[in-house]
């Protein structure tokens, strides 16, 4: 099932988000290999593609995994949490439409 993977980030998160980036890259792509991943993405904090010093607010993921627990554990483990990027994660089941 696909699961929405939806992080608000704490304020004037870019610093630690830049530091955190490969390695949540890296989980984002290991996913993507897998063939789970339909979107991953930052939400800009303007109404903009490159917001520049504004950085981001939070950020989005749509992926399949067997079960919520096993979609909440794989959120808990992104480096972001560890950095202390996202002050919120929800996860919850999302069905494609379109």
């Amino acid at each position: 099932m696909l699961y929405a993977i939806i992080s608000e980030d704490v304020p004037d998160s870019l610093p630690l988000r830049q530091q955190a980036r490969p390695d949540h890259l890296g989980r984002l792509q290991q996913l993507a290999d897998e063939k789970r991943l339909v979107l991953a993405g930052p939400h800009p904090a303007t109404d903009s593609d490159t917001p520049g010093d504004a950085g981001f607010t939070g950020s989005l993921v749509v992926a399949r995994f067997d079960s919520l627990e096993q979609a909440q554990a794989w959120a808990d483990a992104d480096p972001y949490v560890a950095a202390g990027v996202y002050a919120q994660v929800t996860v919850k089941p999302f069905k494609q439409v379109f």
